[in-house]
């Protein structure tokens, strides 16, 4: 039930702090912890002294790149906040940890180009049904009225944006503001509890108009609130206070209150919020739709891989106790004997339990747990809580290690890495021996690289991915192989006749055998095809030959002398002998682009599409989504690299897309012999 009348505690909670880039979410997690004691003075992102966002790549880019934890205590309740990257980029950190939080903290500010990205922070936490509340930041700089406030940034969400403070204006500065719910008037002190003072003149008119604002919002899901409201009655606080977290919990109202994170402004307004209205474990149990039970029970929120204390992993306990040496077990199999539990503060690690419900801890060394993963003590395999599904990779990278004797060391830290954020995706190619990062963008992929160099200690090199161009003929011909060897003992004899033609795009390769009389014995008609295969691999352009049709149509054998290796290098000599005289042509792979964008950019998008030799086969609304487009288009693969980065900028941050090979294409004319000739350059140095 909620609190607002002093009812039993509600247990540990566990707040997520998020918002667009830049909002000030992580000095907000800073003001909340110097005000709960926490930390002695407050740090700031600008130099560097933030308990949060403590790592290296975090300081350097003066940005969160992963979600920072920190427990504290607020009027003796236990509270864990979790500030979460406001990049898309490392959105998956985001979406790991929000399923397990009782209520989030959207950090805000009036600022109209944040919006796209505010929405789907918003739609994240809608679908989820996860109680909000916005936290409209920096107040001490608005120069805005704060119904335009409000009406700036509600599009962006989908329930009704509840004002619940109104500022008060001393001149053009916000001083201190008023509390519709409590009906109280209070001035700011910087880095200090606000000061309440008399509600009346002006804010008293005002605080009547938005208080009643507020009440009708409130009675569009309360039949009695409405009828005393249309009687001219004023409900009762405490009425007022359990419609408020009422309707908080069943998302039908995002609560808005204000405040400056930098001075402290609004933080104890906020924290007093979260402990009335908030309910904790309960709750969040009831919406994961986990039963209760004996086992001991945690979701795994984040992976972490420390320099000394190995393999960290951040769990939220839905049920039972969790203490050192606690064995839990995965859906899986065993995850592990459980290491040290402990509270984390940023980046610092302090051993406490056992943990119970409720609680957000670091629990060690548990080597079979992953980001995601249900956890519990029972024997039978706990089912899934929640498993978040991983965005498209839409950038990529070729990455090897500087010296070989690190190869073995990359791929272990490239694991490591991948357990950290299962939105990095690692590919080896086979054919070009490269080994491919997938991630969110061009700053994931940065800070992948530098974690590679800084925290593991290997120097690589990094270029953009291998292309997949192929070549093709377009004449048909009848060629000879003829592999004949003589030396001390057996030599080694094969002779074939190849008929090789062009087949329709896509058809790939086939080969047939037309051999009559016996000319070439059956038993070495394998080794041919294989000989052709061969050949085919490294066409005369330097790419491998598709859609070709090679049929065996004749040839000799020596009875001592062939062998099945004399006629795969007889095959293979047909085919490099006849394929330059096909009249070779490049294909390279065209992909179905579709991308995902606020309508206002479409025209942006396009303009992008086209400068990159796309093909805009149209665009349609982004069904669910207002206010967005999806647009279609063939794109060359070669023109996908840095594409994310135009539509981001494009975008405000917030575009995405996703591709699919779809078709080879001939390219013809000075781009196709400029990348022939790149890649004869690059064979003669290799």
């Amino acid at each position: 039930m909620p609190r607002a009348n002093g009812s039993s505690p509600a247990g540990p909670r566990c707040i997520a702090l998020v918002g667009p880039f830049q909002s000030g979410k992580t000095t907000l997690l800073e003001a909340i912890l110097a005000r709960t004691g926490a930390i002695v003075r407050m740090g700031s992102v600008e130099t560097g002294t933030t308990a949060g966002d403590a790592t290296k790549e975090a300081r350097q880019h003066q940005m969160s790149v992963e979600v920072s934890v920190a427990t504290t205590t607020f009027m003796d309740e236990s509270y864990t906040f979790i500030d979460c990257p406001g990049s898309v980029e490392f959105g998956q950190d985001m979406r790991a940890v929000l399923p397990a939080c009782d209520a989030a903290i959207v950090v805000c500010e009036a600022d109209e180009r944040k919006i796209p990205q505010l929405q789907l922070i918003l739609r994240e936490l809608e679908e989820l049904k996860i109680p909000r509340f916005l936290f409209l930041n920096k107040i001490d700089k608005a120069d805005t009225r704060i119904a335009d406030v409000l009406n700036l940034l509600q599009p962006a969400s989908r329930v009704p944006l509840l004002l619940r403070q109104i500022p008060i204006w001393h001149g053009d500065i916000i001083t201190g503001f008023v509390d519709l719910a409590r009906e109280r008037a209070h001035v700011y002190k910087e880095h200090a509890p606000s000061e309440v003072i008399p509600l009346e003149g002006g804010n008293a008119e005002r605080e009547k108009d938005a208080r009643f604002t507020m009440l009708e919002t409130l009675a569009d899901h309360d039949d009695e609130l409405m009828e005393q409201l249309l009687e001219d009655i004023p409900p009762p606080r405490d009425r007022v206070f359990d419609d408020l977290a009422k309707e908080l919990r069943e998302g039908l109202v995002c609560p808005v209150l204000m405040g400056a994170a930098a001075r402290t402004n609004g933080v104890l307004r906020l924290l007093k919020a979260l402990r009335h209205e908030v309910e904790g474990i309960s709750q969040t149990s009831v919406r994961l739709g986990v039963k209760p039970g004996n086992d001991a029970l945690a979701l795994v929120l984040k992976t972490l891989h420390t320099a000394h204390g190995g393999k960290v992993s951040l769990v939220r306990v839905l049920g039972g106790q969790i203490g050192d040496g606690t064995t839990l077990n995965t859906p899986d199999g065993e995850a592990g004997r459980v290491s040290g539990v402990m509270k984390m503060l940023g980046q610092t690690f302090d051993k406490r339990e056992p943990a119970t419900i409720g609680d957000t801890v670091a629990l060690g060394r548990l080597e079979g747990a992953h980001t995601g993963d249900t956890l519990s003590t029972g024997k039978t395999a706990h089912p899934a809580v929640l498993s978040p599904s991983l965005p498209s990779p839409v950038l990529a990278l070729s990455i090897a290690a500087k010296e070989r004797k690190d190869d073995v060391k990359l791929g272990q830290a490239l694991a490591k890495l991948v357990d950290e954020d299962p939105s990095l995706i690692v590919h080896h190619n086979a054919e070009t021996h490269e080994v491919i990062v997938w991630g969110q963008g061009e700053m994931h992929l940065r800070v992948t690289a530098e974690r590679l160099t800084d925290r593991f200690g290997i120097p690589i090199v990094q270029r953009p991915p291998s292309v997949g161009y192929r070549e093709t003929i377009r004449k048909p011909i009848v060629q000879r192989g003829r592999h004949k060897k003589q030396s001390g003992g057996h030599g080694q004899f094969g002779d074939v006749v190849l008929d090789i033609k062009p087949l329709p795009r896509g058809e790939g390769f086939t080969f047939k055998d037309e051999i009559k009389g016996g000319v070439v014995p059956g038993n070495y008609i394998p080794s041919v095809e294989e000989g052709v295969v061969d050949g085919l691999k490294h066409g005369p352009l330097g790419f491998p030959v598709v859609d070709v049709a090679v049929k065996l149509v004749d040839g000799s054998y020596h009875s001592v002398d062939s062998s099945d290796q004399a006629f795969r290098t007889a095959g293979r000599i047909g085919v490099v002998e006849a394929l330059p005289q096909c009249t070779p042509v490049l294909l390279e792979p065209i992909q179905l682009v579709e991308i995902a964008c606020p309508s206002e950019a479409t025209a942006k998008i396009n303009a992008i599409l086209s400068g990159r030799r796309g093909q805009i086969l149209g665009f349609d609304t982004r069904d669910g989504w207002s206010g967005w487009d999806v647009v279609r288009a063939m794109m060359p693969e070669a023109e996908t690299g840095g594409l994310i980065v135009e539509i981001r900028s494009a975008t405000a941050g917030v575009g995405t897309y996703t591709a699919k090979f779809d078709h080879m294409a001939e390219l013809i004319g000075k781009p196709a012999d400029q990348i022939v000739a790149a890649r004869r350059a690059a064979a003669v140095a290799a």
